[in-house]
């Protein structure tokens, strides 16, 4: 089984290892999957850790909503609820991460941890209030944008170059090795270096499922850098915030910003960049949490 359906009759898409003495529920990037977590499977059930990974709303085969970061942390435990399990950690790579805070601020007496993964901070907080440090003055101008926006309006405001991204991409395609091509085309060479590893047909089938339907990106592109309707300090378990120092897609100061701001926050940096950050240390990051 990988659909369930929620109280309120929307249909979600998870994946589960269904092994393991602890719980580890994980929250994708954008655009991803639970394809993301894949990789980390037989390190979990080496380490004694059930793995799960849920599509956000709009992704894959999961209904589309208007969700947010507190939304979503109440379908995960409808998720749990389901799946009887009571208490878990939480692990977010990416933009997944603050959506992996909401879950441990929202529901405190079952968040037992929670890890995030080359993660943007609460963006309008920092100082300049962008996640990244190379940004032009137009694209500055954007995400200031995004956050005083509507989100209905930022959505529309995205959605013209997303549209073009994913006709460039082409899911469609059934050459498995020509779209894992472009899937995996302009990231930074420590990050490539993962790919390089990892089977064509895998790749494809993580780019089909996170590009099948635009409203999952839509929707976290449009929430992602404005208020997350929860504080940093409403986070009271420990929590690990693990960086990429080479990472070019989250600049390191987003980390250090959580480190601060989250009560019990440990800070751990890595000569890698942003998915390498992930996949080259599951070993470790599933230890932290169990």
């Amino acid at each position: 089984m990988s659909t369930l359906r929620l109280p309120d009759g929307r249909q979600v898409q998870f994946w589960d290892t269904g092994t393991g003495r602890s719980v580890v529920f994980f929250f994708h990037g954008c655009p991803d999957t639970r394809h993301a977590a894949f990789p980390g499977a037989a390190t979990a059930r080496a380490y004694g850790v059930r793995l799960v990974a849920v599509n956000r709303p709009g992704y894959g085969e999961s209904d589309a909503t208007a969700s947010d970061h507190l939304s979503v942390a109440d379908d995960v435990a409808a998720v749990a609820d389901q799946l009887e399990i009571d208490r878990y950690a939480v692990l977010g790579m990416s933009i997944g991460g603050p959506y992996a805070l909401a879950c441990a601020a929202r529901h405190p007496d079952r968040v037992t941890r929670a890890a995030v993964v080359a993660s943007p901070a609460l963006v309008p907080a920092l100082d300049p209030p962008y996640h990244r440090d190379d940004l032009a003055p137009e694209q500055q101008e954007f995400f200031t944008g995004l956050a005083q926006a509507e989100v209905d309006e930022s959505v529309e405001r995205i959605r013209p170059d997303f549209t073009a991204y994913v006709e460039q991409l082409d899911p469609a395609d059934p050459d498995d090795d020509a779209l894992a091509a472009r899937w995996t085309t302009g990231h930074p060479p420590l990050d490539a270096e993962w790919f390089a590893g990892q089977s064509a047909a895998d790749l494809a089938a993580a780019a089909r499922e996170a590009l099948a339907n635009p409203a999952g990106y839509l929707r976290d592109a449009a929430i992602s850098f404005r208020d997350w309707g929860f504080r940093p300090e409403d986070v009271t378990c420990p929590t690990t915030v693990w960086h990429g120092v080479a990472d070019p897609q989250v600049s390191i100061r987003n980390a250090r910003w959580l480190a601060e701001h989250l009560p019990d926050a440990q800070l751990e940096l890595r000569s890698s960049a942003h998915l390498s950050t992930l996949h080259n240390h599951w070993a470790e990051l599933l230890t932290a949490l169990r």
